[in-house]
């Protein structure tokens, strides 16, 4: 089928690559010139597990294509996809300013048998929108359809090769006809389920999804918290719960609290979406204030253990994306993190596999970079990890000690060996956990540091 994919960010790039190699012709449109150009040359806008060698293959097969042209790429076009950018407005409510332009840019191009198909996270009610948009635009209807996606960064192009599911937003036998050719080699070849429903239920499934994934992250960190200060370990009680099926373990990692481009937007446009009906969202609006508060546990510690001030110190932050996998930035909780150290007056050294030219982009001079993570660590007076990279989890206590001034280690997602760090001699301090320390009278007088706020 010939295919059409408006937007090349993460979820439009990972969508048309993975089409490509289905055997679909595809087509990727942006309006950035630049960025086009960059993908013709295989240089990618965004880091990916895979996607390069994916990308690579759909163009040798002349599959897939990049171009500034809406009209060349879409006027033939079998099925249309919309996979821009919905980010969040100042009310906390989705920007819809993008999905509507490029709804316009396709309106009088699109032949009468295309299907227009949302891939991007829209407020529930879109569909219709663009439906009557797209319409007044060109004279006649043509139809409109959701497709949620449900991708993890760090491991999009196994979602969409293996997925859990494929949900599809339809109000007619022919789209969903349409979707199901698309989508027939991945279904042949994953054996997922395909559900079919109301292009309102596609669109509130996504945000559903995304909330109940946030608010299980939001509950193990205030339970971690309250496992400090009360005396017990979160590992060891996490493991008393998931091990029950009707938990599981899934999303229920304590840590410094999520980010990315999803869940806090999403949490979020939902609240809105809300508040316009009249409904009340007290659980979406404590999930989303839990999560702020997390971001601040770190900092608070580090803050509590430099109790002299940190004004001519030196902090190495191991870790600045959101999450493994990936070099997004967007609501990191490394940005609280680094925000608050410089307004501290300490010095920053940061390490990261792949967002240090973003983190670069945000902070200027401001703080020091390195690519090499051991030499982030020299002249240090403390180690915090942000982010859970395998290249962290395999790090040696002792050599990590050798390189900064004291041993002093701060583990925002309990990801490393305490063992090891203690037998090291580190003070050590983790999330939801009792705090080894090097010098235990000053450990007994400061168990409860998580709790505290700068």
């Amino acid at each position: 089928m010939k295919v059409c994919v408006i937007g090349t960010g993460y979820v439009g790039l990972v969508t048309g690559a993975i089409f490509s190699i289905q055997g679909h012709k595809v087509t990727c449109v942006d309006i950035d010139r630049q960025k086009i150009a960059n993908l013709r040359q295989g240089l990618l806008p965004i880091y990916e597990p895979c996607l390069e060698e994916i990308i690579q293959t759909g163009r040798r097969s002349d599959c897939l294509d990049f171009t500034t042209n809406a009209a060349a790429a879409a006027h033939d076009a079998e099925v249309i996809f919309l996979a821009v950018g919905t980010p969040q407005d100042e009310t906390g409510g989705a920007t819809l300013t993008y999905l509507e332009a490029a709804a316009e840019s396709i309106a009088r191009i699109a032949n009468e048998e295309a299907l227009v198909v949302i891939k991007s996270t829209v407020p529930v009610g879109t569909n219709r929108r663009i439906e009557h948009l797209i319409e007044n635009k060109r004279g006649c209807y043509l139809e409109v359809a959701n497709n949620p996606e449900f991708l993890k960064e760090g491991t999009a192009i196994d979602d969409c090769l293996r997925p859990d599911r494929i949900v599809l937003g339809v109000r007619s036998d022919r789209a969903e006809d349409i979707l199901r050719r698309l989508y027939a080699p991945l279904l042949a070849s994953s054996g997922c389920e395909l559900l079919v429903m109301e292009p309102e239920s596609a669109e509130m499934t996504k945000y559903v999804a995304n909330c109940f994934l946030a608010m299980k992250i939001s509950f193990i960190n205030e339970m971690a918290n309250l496992c400090e200060g009360l005396g017990a370990d979160i590992e060891e009680v996490r493991s008393g719960i998931c091990t029950d099926r009707r938990i599981g373990w899934e999303f229920l990692k304590p840590g410094a609290g999520y980010g990315g481009s999803c869940f806090p937007k999403d949490v979020r446009a939902l609240i809105r979406q809300a508040k316009k009906i009249g409904s009340d969202t007290g659980l979406l609006h404590t999930i989303d204030e839990a999560n702020l508060r997390q971001k601040t546990v770190v900092s608070a510690k580090i803050h509590r253990h430099f109790s002299g001030g940190l004004d001519g110190k030196k902090i190495a932050v191991w870790g600045l994306a959101f999450k493994p996998g990936t070099d997004d930035i967007r609501e990191a909780p490394a940005i609280e993190l680094v925000d608050s150290l410089l307004k501290w007056g300490a010095t920053v050294s940061v390490h990261d596999p792949q967002a240090i030219e973003h983190f670069r982009t945000l902070y200027g001079s401001r703080i020091q970079y390195h690519y090499d993570k051991l030499a982030a660590l020299e002249g240090c007076d403390a180690l915090v990890l942000m982010t859970d990279w395998p290249e962290y989890l395999a790090a040696d206590a002792q050599q990590i000690g050798l390189h900064l001034n004291t041993p002093v280690l701060f583990d925002g997602r309990n990801c490393l060996d305490r063992s090891a760090f203690a037998q090291a001699n580190f003070d050590y301090y983790s999330i939801g956990q009792r705090q080894i320390q090097s010098n235990p009278v000053w450990a007994n007088s400061n168990r409860n540091l998580a709790l505290a706020t700068p």
